[in-house]
């Protein structure tokens, strides 16, 4: 029997795989590097990928620290945001008075830029973490509201008539009909708003926070710290990615099961 050829190990398949997808970042580090290596730059304008590296290896206590709390923030800011986009969405959907009333405000008011909204949130509730958690909300509660009110209005042809033929009340029409057919907008609100959100805390705590990622990267950035302002970048960027990534995969299981 002619023997089965040998099968690569895990591990160089992983690195195969890597190479593959992301041999992109992988080109730009290595231009970046060798650039400034070249060049002399000096390190305050632009630290070489191996100055930043070493920094997050040597301190990694307080990137995990502040960005334990950013993430927790955003992700408490995307629920509450969510949650409070969707019931506006349902009361909209429920009166044609109330659907006057809120979707203009909402509307309105999420098209004011959230830099503006940021000093007088602070002004009220006080320059904590309680205004990060509400620039959160605020960002999260567009697409929920947007995309919500759109799924409870995209119902399958004919599905309502049927109902009424069956003398289904308002209520089962609800819960029955209307929103399990607002499922698959939602998640797409969710995969939509789960970046941002990690992206709005940072800049809330960058504008007024004293912990954070932002804050970490503002003080860094004036200490002329630039290898931790940039190590600070990568990790948001990291957090921001897998976000997206989890989202994502929560839509695609959800969908799988819902449809």
């Amino acid at each position: 029997m002619r023997p089965e050829p040998a099968t690569p190990n895990r591990p160089l398949r992983m690195l195969k795989t890597a190479l593959s997808r992301y041999w992109g970042v992988i080109a730009v580090l290595v231009i970046w590097q060798a650039w400034v290596s070249i060049s002399g730059v000096n390190q305050i304008v632009l630290p070489q990928p191996v100055d930043v590296f070493r920094d997050l290896v040597a301190e990694p206590g307080i990137y995990l620290r502040n960005a334990g709390q950013t993430l927790l923030l955003a992700a408490l800011g995307l629920i509450l945001g969510m949650l409070l986009g969707t019931v506006i969405a349902v009361l909209a959907w429920s009166s044609t008075l109330l659907s006057g009333i809120l979707t203009p405000l909402g509307l309105v008011f999420s098209s004011v830029p959230v830099v503006a909204l940021i000093p007088v949130i602070a002004r009220i509730m006080g320059y904590d973490l309680k205004t990060v958690l509400a620039i959160v909300v605020i960002i999260s509660f567009f697409p929920a509201f947007v995309f919500t009110s759109a799924g409870l209005k995209t119902l399958p042809p004919g599905s309502s008539d049927l109902f009424r033929v069956l003398g289904a009340s308002r209520w089962t029409r609800f819960t029955r009909l209307v929103l399990p057919s607002a499922v698959p907008s939602w998640m797409i609100a969710f995969r939509l708003a789960a970046p941002p959100a990690v992206l709005s805390a940072m800049l809330a705590e960058f504008l007024m926070g004293t912990s954070g990622l932002g804050y970490l990267f503002r003080s860094a950035a004036s200490g002329f710290q630039t290898e931790r302002a940039l190590g600070t970048s990568v990790v948001a960027t990291v957090i921001s990615v897998l976000c997206f990534t989890f989202a994502l995969w929560a839509e695609r299981a959800v969908l799988r099961k819902w449809n």
